[in-house]
């Protein structure tokens, strides 16, 4: 079996800080809370140690040369690369992947983070797409 070690890409060292924030927010708040608690939290978290970040942009869809504003909403965009979308929910579905990975086209970003505070520990819940 063949060892291919974590790339140091600034990327997978953002994506890392990123979960070491939400894994904080996790041990401090637990699962239970409304998708927007933890949105607001890891905001403070973000902020605490100097990630920057947009948040619930606005997602315009393009569509035969129109851009169409359909309301779609990204939860939070970490420092203009990575896609954050969070869930509190009993448990993630294929429909969330799909839902993420829309966003990475729309948005033209090739990474994005899937985080379901709705879980007895962080690292179950917390899903890593590219595309």
């Amino acid at each position: 079996m063949a060892f291919f070690p974590m790339s140091d890409s600034s990327e997978d060292l953002l994506t890392r800080q990123i979960i070491g924030c939400a894994i904080e927010i996790h041990r401090e708040l637990g699962p239970g809370l409304l998708e927007s608690s933890y949105e607001e939290a890891l905001c403070h978290e973000f902020e605490s140690v100097g990630i920057g970040y947009g948040r619930q942009l606005i997602l315009p869809l393009h569509y035969k040369g129109q851009s169409l504003d359909c309301g779609y909403r990204i939860d939070l965009i970490v420092e203009n690369r990575v896609i954050v979308e969070i869930k509190a929910v009993e448990k993630t579905l294929p429909i969330h992947d799909a839902q993420l990975m829309t966003y990475l086209r729309l948005a033209h970003k090739k990474t994005g983070l899937l985080i379901n505070f709705n879980v007895c520990q962080l690292r179950e819940g917390v899903r890593r797409l590219s595309l």
